[in-house]
């Protein structure tokens, strides 16, 4: 196998899994690469479906203690939340009670194996939902509702704000309010003191409809905005103007290459 790097590495759900591939021509795996070639290797580990309960059981089997010949993480980036948020229900049963997923997210970021690493942890808040849309394919579907609610959902955000506050050392990174943020920009004559977006209450759907192809995952456009939120806590800030922390140097630069 190739000699290690240190490594960024993305743990999450199905909007970590489905970050490797090209939306509407942007790859948000491909641009972190990009950004860090040279100096990291970019590690998927993201698990559609899964929910912090079922993440925490696997945890100490895809992160593991440092070792001599094992790479060190130098970035943990977490997004999970969404599946969590799931509605309760008797079958496709992915809910976790919020007080547990604050426990649960706090115990991952936590978790001795990460800490060994003392990688910088960035805490990622799910994003918003567009439950009008979500509720339309879910009932399609054959459910007898929409398996999310823009409310709950949006308590899971804040919830893992909370835990990013309350837990020393983590970044957080508000996919939640930069996705929203931008949605409500690029929707016309829309006031969100009214309500929010996608919200069957509101019963507008704006700009999130580009944002979130399903209502829940997100588009090319969506995670160009996170790639932009997540690249300013990664060194370097400009990876196309410094080869600092390279691996090995410029070409013209080594002078044992030269012989």
């Amino acid at each position: 196998m190739a000699a290690p790097y240190p490594q960024v590495v993305l743990l999450g759900d199905s909007l970590i899994q489905g970050a490797c591939q090209t939306n509407e021509g942007f790859s948000f795996q491909s641009a972190l690469e990009t950004h860090c070639v040279r100096r990291y290797d970019v590690v998927n580990r993201g698990f559609s479906g899964y929910n912090t309960s079922q993440t925490l059981k696997i945890l100490d089997k895809i992160i593991l203690a440092p070792s001599e010949s094992g790479p060190k993480i130098k970035y943990l980036l977490v997004l999970l939340g969404a599946n969590d948020a799931a509605i309760p229900m008797q079958v496709a049963n992915q809910h976790v009670d919020l007080a547990e997923y604050k426990v649960n997210l706090a115990k991952i970021i936590t978790h001795p194996n990460v800490t060994a690493h003392k990688a910088q942890v960035l805490l990622v808040t799910p994003p918003p939902l567009d439950e009008i849309f979500k509720a339309k394919l879910d009932i399609e579907a054959g459910f007898p509702q929409s398996t999310r609610e823009t409310k709950i959902s949006a308590q899971y955000s804040e919830a893992a704000r909370q835990v990013a506050k309350e837990v020393e050392g983590v970044v957080l990174v508000d996919l939640w309010k930069e996705l929203m943020d931008v949605a409500i920009a690029k929707t016309p004559g829309f006031d969100a003191s009214t309500g929010t977006l996608g919200d069957p209450e509101t019963g507008k759907r704006g700009y999130l409809e580009q944002l979130l192809k399903d209502g829940l995952h997100m588009t090319g456009e969506a995670y160009e905005i996170f790639f932009k939120a997540v690249e300013k806590h990664i060194e370097p800030q400009h990876p196309n103007l410094s080869q600092e922390g390279w691996i090995y140097p410029d070409w013209r630069e080594a002078e044992w290459l030269k012989n």
